[in-house]
């Protein structure tokens, strides 16, 4: 998850870089000899056998995940932490690519019987000094990217065990850069998708959300970015900047939060149908001597053409001022609602009906994810996994937040969600 609005007006582009694939790796081959010709009994996995396993690795992977948090590596560095996945892989059979996208690191896992190759996202990177909320004196983990991967490699290990009981082919990608919106299209233009042949993908993030509940994102997901420029001309145009910055800025229907009270009221936003956050912007205007720098997210991802236009209008009030939007819109990220509902049932099943809470709109406003990039190649899920322990406030759940302590015990329940789910996707028809 990149930077809140309020840390977001410096510049996010997507670095479209070149990727060293693995040499010699065929993405898609089979496991370990034996694994491709074992017979399991049935479509799919049942559940408690998938907790069973997921059991057994508890520990593990609690040392793993602290293992990783002690070595935050910031976005394009993650060369350690690239390696300790790469390893883990390997020791649990899988084939496996590295330097895919930069530091990005692919692992297939072939099940016995015939079914779908479904893909798996997983991001590495930790937060930049700068991306963290009033600032840090160097990178750390305080978005949950250590979770996601323990997380990740925990789904890869229950279902290696699992291997001769599971249909299809599930694909791992553990993804560098997040954090700079450059690694999922790093990892897009090194053939990743193409070469596997997912045909859906799946990820978590930590949410701020009550450990042991998963908020669901079908129809949703996390609002776009647009940036824009402008300049003001004249020897009054700093003065222009200053008072057109405060008109730009009463575009935003959403205020950056300033305190827990205002985060939880967000969050609760949220969970409202048609409610505050159904339609909104958030927007950040700065001037600095004659120009203004504006950043904003909206929802629905539509809006964009019409707060560009709001923009242009509220310009034309200032003689001579010249508008300039650098790019296109960074793209929102929008969960299918049909695999989504999928995943609603199939985790009340797992898990229990309290073990979900379908969100109402995207959330947060004021954040943004480059998994946006894979689900506008292919369908899948996006996720919230409750990191929040109870009586905790909610900046020790919410990402990128200096105080942001996630629940460990998060990471059994995220391995035990996502391997049953990634079991039944791979063996549906």
């Amino acid at each position: 998850m990149d930077r809140p609005e309020e840390r977001a007006l410096a510049r996010r582009t997507v670095l479209a870089g070149t990727a060293a694939v693995g040499a010699g790796l065929a993405w898609g081959a089979a496991g370990p000899a034996g694994a491709a010709g074992a017979a399991g009994r049935g479509p799919g996995l049942a559940q408690q056998v998938v907790d069973a396993e997921a059991a057994r690795l508890e520990r593990t992977l609690l040392a793993l995940r602290r293992d990783l948090h002690r070595h935050p590596e910031p976005p394009g560095q993650e060369r350690r932490t690239a390696g300790v996945v790469a390893r883990e892989l390997r020791a649990a059979g899988l084939a496996v690519a590295t330097g895919v996208g930069g530091h990005g690191v692919v692992g297939v896992l072939r099940g016995a019987r015939p079914g779908r190759i479904v893909g798996y996202r997983a991001d590495m990177d930790a937060v930049p000094p700068q991306d963290i909320i009033g600032g840090g004196p160097a990178p750390a983990h305080l978005c949950g990217h250590d979770l996601h991967t323990t997380i990740g490699i925990g789904i890869a290990r229950v279902l290696a065990r699992l291997r001769h009981h599971l249909s299809g082919t599930v694909v791992f990608l553990f993804q560098p850069a997040e954090e700079a919106l450059s690694g999922a299209r790093a990892m897009i233009d090194a053939g990743v998708l193409d070469r596997t042949g997912v045909a859906e993908i799946h990820a978590l993030h930590c949410g701020p959300f009550p450990v042991g509940q998963f908020a669901t994102t079908a129809g949703f997901g996390m609002p776009g970015q647009d940036r824009a420029e402008l300049t003001l001309p004249g020897p009054g145009g700093p003065e222009a900047a200053q008072r057109l910055a405060t008109e730009l800025g009463m575009l935003a229907t959403v205020a950056t939060p300033r305190g827990d009270a205002d985060l939880e009221r967000v969050l609760a936003d949220s969970l409202v149908p048609n409610g505050p956050l159904a339609r909104f912007v958030a927007l950040q205007a700065r001037a600095r001597e004659a120009t203004v720098g504006v950043s904003y997210r909206c929802w629905p991802r539509e809006r964009h053409a019409e707060v560009r236009e709001d923009i242009r209008r509220i310009a034309a009030r200032f003689d001579g001022a010249q508008v300039r939007f650098p790019a296109d819109p960074f793209p929102a990220l929008v969960c299918p609602e049909p695999v989504g509902r999928a995943l609603e049932r199939h985790l009340r099943k797992a898990l229990g009906r309290a073990a979900v809470t379908p969100l109402r709109t995207a959330f947060p406003p004021f954040s943004g994810e480059d998994f946006a990039l894979f689900l506008d190649r292919v369908p899948g899920t996006f996720t919230y996994l409750g990191v929040r322990t109870p009586g905790t406030p909610i900046t020790a759940s919410y990402p990128h937040f200096p105080t942001f302590v996630p629940d460990e015990r998060a990471i059994g329940l995220g391995v035990r969600a996502m391997a049953g789910w990634l079991a039944r996707r791979s063996a549906r028809a």
